[in-house]
């Protein structure tokens, strides 16, 4: 059979398809589709036969690299008995398994879990099963939501309205409920000779002082362990999430952890939270839960919140929240395996020396980069920030879109990067070796290298 071209595969997709995330112009002339055929490890290939290295796991997902055999024998296996089931009135050992698992693996007093189809999903879900249990609990006035600035949750309206990325969600502004934005622990932010401890103490202060003045209204605080993801990759301390888990504890407030992108050992424990010994009263999971493979989230909370609902059908009080595909077998499928791998292969051991070896590459590339304003890591993640003038942190003009020009530079030279905004990271899949990070980074270095000498305008 003779394969389609990449040109054909262009011209097709533009006739039809609307891909997220995109001015679709771009694509009719300054950034052409990529077409892909397959994809095996780490590596994607088109059908001109050329290979690019996935060095953001195709959005935060892709753990164990692309048609990994494990996965792929347990979901071919799962396909050949049980794919779907609606999941109202129905159980079945793949979703069992799946919640016994990550209950087991989980900050102790999660013990329920709670499956949809996304990361935003889940944030709903914590969302509304948050404000719920106040309200089937008399407490009626706690109906507000407290979020950090520079925050991203999701794009469904009610996931948009707790984060705080304004590129996302300034213009549906007036589709969304208000909600309280407090300072982030950023640490990029944090004044001259100033600890990212005392940083983080010093944005916890702020929240410290909404909680103690509006508590009896507030039903959670939402907050991304350890990293901002979409927010350009931001990292700070840990101690912030242990006062802030003090702090919701004293004064009746929840925490809802959005762990979506940064669960899954990408931070260096299997999740974020780990790293500050807390519990948050909500634990939202999808990316890497199925290794890349299928769409499924899942919510953890414990027993308080669950009794919460827990009555008699006379009372009204259950949590109608619904989701088609919850609990779909194949994808618990996936994400048993997955899980497998990380148990039998010790992957959160492995990656301590592969996590060295990329912050290493990545600071001995980046840091003395005139164009840097910082380095920074956190397990699997590495960020650089790159800025127009590194003493004062200028960045580049927006309208200029130099991380585009970077994004197609690394292509032509055979790497997947997507910068957000004057951000280059890496994220890649935990089966990459160090060889491949080496090639990763120096495409990365080089792609910057040429974005710095251009001109005032690149796009």
């Amino acid at each position: 059979m003779t394969l389609p071209s990449n040109v054909e595969l262009r011209t097709r997709d533009l006739a039809h398809v609307w891909h997220p995330c995109t001015q679709m112009k771009d694509h009719e002339q300054y950034l052409p589709l990529l077409p892909l055929r397959r994809g095996l490890g780490i590596w994607l290939e088109d059908y001109a036969g050329k290979r690019y290295l996935d060095a953001i796991s195709s959005w935060w997902v892709n753990l164990f690299g692309h048609a990994n055999p494990r996965i792929n024998a347990a979901v071919t296996a799962q396909l050949n008995t049980l794919p779907h089931v609606m999941f109202a009135g129905i159980t079945h050992e793949p979703a069992l398994r799946l919640a016994e698992e990550l209950t087991a693996l989980a900050p102790p007093g999660l013990t329920r879990c709670f499956f949809a189809d996304s990361g935003s999903a889940a944030i709903e879900i914590a969302v509304k099963m948050s404000f719920h249990a106040w309200q089937n609990r008399g407490q009626a006035r706690k109906t507000r939501f407290v979020t950090l600035a520079n925050s991203y949750h999701g794009e469904t309206l009610g996931a948009l309205a707790v984060g705080n990325v304004e590129l996302y969600k300034a213009i549906y502004r007036p589709l969304l409920m208000d909600v309280i934005t407090v300072p982030s622990p950023d640490a990029y932010m944090r004044a001259t000779d100033e600890s990212d401890a005392a940083c983080a103490a010093r944005a916890f202060a702020a929240l410290d002082v909404v909680l103690a003045t509006q508590a009896d209204e507030i039903a959670a605080v939402i907050i991304e362990p350890l990293v901002q993801c979409a927010g350009g990759m931001r990292m700070y301390n840990s101690l912030y999430l242990k006062l802030v888990r003090e702090a919701c504890s004293r004064y009746g407030v929840h925490l809802i952890a959005d762990e979506i992108a940064v669960g899954f050992g990408r931070t260096g424990t299997m999740f974020a939270c780990e790293q500050a010994a807390i519990t948050p009263d909500f634990l939202c999971l999808s990316k890497g839960l199925t290794a890349g493979y299928m769409p499924m989230s899942v919510v953890l909370t414990g027993e308080e919140i669950y009794a919460a609902f827990y009555d008699d059908y006379s009372k009204l009080n259950a949590f109608l929240h619904s989701h088609s595909y919850a609990g779909n077998p194949l994808a618990c499928a996936a994400a048993l395996a997955s899980l497998a791998i990380f148990r039998e292969d010790n992957i959160l051991v492995v990656n301590r020396t592969l996590a060295a070896h990329l912050q290493d590459t990545v600071t001995a590339a980046f840091a003395q980069h005139p164009q840097v304003s910082q380095v920074r890591h956190c397990g699997m993640i590495s960020a650089v920030e790159f800025v127009q003038d590194k003493i004062s942190r200028e960045p580049y003009p927006w309208r200029e879109r130099r991380h585009l020009a970077i994004h197609r530079y690394a292509l032509e030279h055979g790497v997947l990067l997507r910068p957000l905004g004057n951000v280059i990271y890496f994220m890649p899949p935990y089966v990459i070796t160090p060889q491949e990070i080496d090639q990763m980074v120096s495409v990365a270095r080089a792609g910057l290298d040429h974005v710095a000498n251009l001109g005032p305008v690149v796009a």
